[in-house]
């Protein structure tokens, strides 16, 4: 499985990005697809997932409410959607899939990493 995460960039504080990761692989839908953050400093921190079936998504309260995962089989793709965004939100974001179940947010229990792209929050 390879993936290829896009759509960083600068925006102010409370302006919207919106993310997406392409994934080579034929079985996409057997996949649990999520979000991962890093910050300068600190650990890579669970952000979002979505279940294979598209209808369970997870978030960590930092960005519930302001961010929303979806994917769509069709492209192979998972996006993030980032509105109300806050100078901390600020880190490379990290696209990720396990084969299985969603109940997982650990990073350990994803198998396959993107390459990360850099989110900068201006104040």
């Amino acid at each position: 499985v390879q993936l290829q995460a896009s759509g960083g960039g600068l925006v102010q504080t409370g302006g919207s990005l919106r993310l997406s990761c392409a994934a080579s692989v034929r079985t996409f839908g057997t996949y649990t697809m999520a979000w991962f953050r890093q910050a300068p400093g600190k650990d890579r921190e669970f952000v979002a997932n979505i279940a294979r079936s598209s209808s369970i998504t997870y978030y960590a309260d930092s960005v519930k409410g302001r961010f929303t995962v979806s994917r769509d089989s069709a492209k192979n793709t998972v996006y993030l959607q980032m509105n109300s965004l806050k100078p901390e939100d600020t880190a490379v974001y990290y696209c990720a899939a396990r084969g299985g179940s969603h109940y997982y947010i650990g990073r350990d229990e994803y198998d396959y990493w993107g390459q990360g792209t850099q989110v900068t929050v201006s104040s």
